[in-house]
This record gives structure tokens, C-alpha cells and sequence, in this order.
């Protein structure tokens, strides 16, 4: 099993919706309203006057078959406007209850 972040500019929610419907992953947690400032062009995020874009963060936990796919897709996603941001981070679940 892996958990799944992806991160990304509200502008995205419409896709990652249906990234996730199209995958049948059905349980996920969602936040809403995540600032932050990403790695690579270092724009804030924060909801402000002065920077008005804000991000969600959807965490999942999936088969480690899924990975690939999810991660393509995001690629994907993020291929049709790299300025409008969407980010993916892995982790391996070692236990569950």
C-alpha cells in the first residue's frame, strides 16, 4: 500500500476529481484552502490580496499497482499549464488499523 499527496491549484479540482473517479478511488482526504509556495517557481499561494491563488491537497492510500497511473496523470494535468501548479508525493504505508 501507498499513500498518495497531490497538492494542487484549486483550478485543478475539476481534474483531480475526475483522476480519481476515473480510478475508482474512493476514499481520500481532502483540505481545502492549503497555502503554500512551490519548489519550482517559488509563486505564493495564500489566499491574499496580494497573492490570491490557493491550493487543495487530496491524500489517498492505494494499491502500489496505481502509483504509475496516478502519477502520469498528474504529469499530465500539470502538462497543459505548468504555471497553474499540481504536485505528487508517495509514501509507503507499513501499517494500517
Amino acid at each position: 500500500m501507498k499513500a498518495i499527496m497531490i497538492i494542487y491549484n484549486q483550478a485543478h479540482t475539476e481534474k483531480v476529481e475526475y483522476l480519481l473517479d476515473k480510478l475508482e478511488i474512493k476514499g481520500y482526504s481532502l483540505w481545502e484552502n492549503v497555502q503554500g509556495r512551490g519548489s519550482n517557481t517559488g509563486v505564493p499561494h495564500l489566499g491574499t490580496h496580494a497573492w490570491p491563488e490557493i491550493n487543495k491537497s487530496v491524500l489517498t492510500i492505494v494499491d502500489d499497482g496505481l502509483i504509475d497511473t496516478v502519477l502520469e496523470m498528474v504529469k499530465k494535468i500539470d502538462a497543459v499549464n505548468e504555471e497553474v501548479g499540481i504536485r505528487a508525493f508517495v509514501w509507503d504505508i507499513t501499517r494500517m488499523a
